[in-house]
């Protein structure tokens, strides 16, 4: 299980994290979720003791992440793809991680066959792989120590369809036999397929956290009127006020029941009433972070 508790950091002036709180569940994928320089990345550093926090904790089954006893054998971490031995074979790299884990060699073989790297692709040096193969070799690097808790920041960068689907099927057997995932990927709709709980963040703020499904019944009603100022005025009079939307529309969080009374009491032509929801994963995380500006912050 991961615990984070209102953990903060700060670069001078700049809040790259604010008072950011969730917990990662056995049994459980978690999509970890918000534009670039929101403060994903710099929330998995402090996790995995990389970047030492301004305040707040953060635990991995209840022991911060530094004091645990070879951590390979407890989380399994996939941070940045890139940062791997360029001269080195893939086996070699595996290897030298069985050994400094106190890993049986056998286990390379089977990470790598896990992963889909077959042994042509083992004897290649990491500098001659693709970014897709770093991917998988993070992966395999992150599964030698056959760990109960995985963590990891776009590993989905560099794989194509049936790679993404491949990883898919992975984290949810992973997920499926007890183990606890945290997911950070800008592929929406592949973090929709396969999380059971979300965090969102913007601006170093967590804006939304919870059951996936709850979270997306719960993003209000999208409604289009034959006439959108009368629209506007009506919501007003109810004391609703909503967002436009690419097509149209407007959403509003309500339900479709409040919105449908009122119209009609208005005598309002509605053309469209439906959950928002309908627009998925996509959908919600562009209400909760419209505005936001997205700019990479000093890492």
């Amino acid at each position: 299980m991961i615990t984070v508790e209102h953990l903060s950091k700060r670069y001078g002036t700049h809040p790259a994290v604010d008072d950011v709180s969730f917990t990662c569940r056995p049994g459980t994928v978690t999509g970890f979720l918000g534009p670039n320089g929101a403060g994903k990345s710099t929330t998995m550093r402090m996790i995995t003791g990389l970047t030492t926090p301004t305040a707040g904790t953060a635990t991995v089954d209840g022991v911060p992440y530094r004091r645990l006893g070879n951590p390979g054998r407890r989380v399994g971490v996939l941070l940045d793809a890139s940062a791997q031995h360029a001269g080195r074979t893939g086996r070699e790299v595996l290897t030298l991680a069985a050994a400094t884990m106190g890993v049986e060699r056998r286990r390379v073989a089977e990470s790598l066959d896990r992963v889909g790297l077959n042994k042509t692709a083992a004897r290649r040096r990491v500098k001659a792989y693709s970014l897709g193969m770093r991917q998988r070799l993070g992966l395999a690097y992150a599964l030698l120590g056959d760990p109960d808790v995985l963590i990891l920041d776009e590993p989905a960068n560099g794989l194509d369809p049936e790679g993404i689907y491949w990883m898919r099927g992975l984290l949810r057997d992973f997920a499926d036999r007890g183990g606890t995932v945290l997911l950070s990927s800008h592929l929406l709709r592949e973090v929709e397929a396969v999380a059971d709980q979300l965090v969102v963040i913007g601006s170093g703020k967590v804006v939304a956290q919870g059951d996936k499904a709850e979270l997306l019944a719960a993003t209000g009603v999208v409604v289009k009127a034959l006439d959108p100022g009368a629209l506007d005025l009506m919501l007003q009079r109810i004391g609703l006020t909503g967002r436009s939307n690419t097509d149209g529309g407007v959403v509003v969080q309500s339900d479709a029941e409040t919105i449908g009374r009122a119209a009609a009491d208005a005598g309002l032509v509605l053309l469209e009433l439906r959950p928002a929801g309908g627009g998925g994963l996509e959908q919600m995380f562009l209400q909760l972070t419209a505005g936001e500006s997205v700019k990479e912050s000093v890492r």
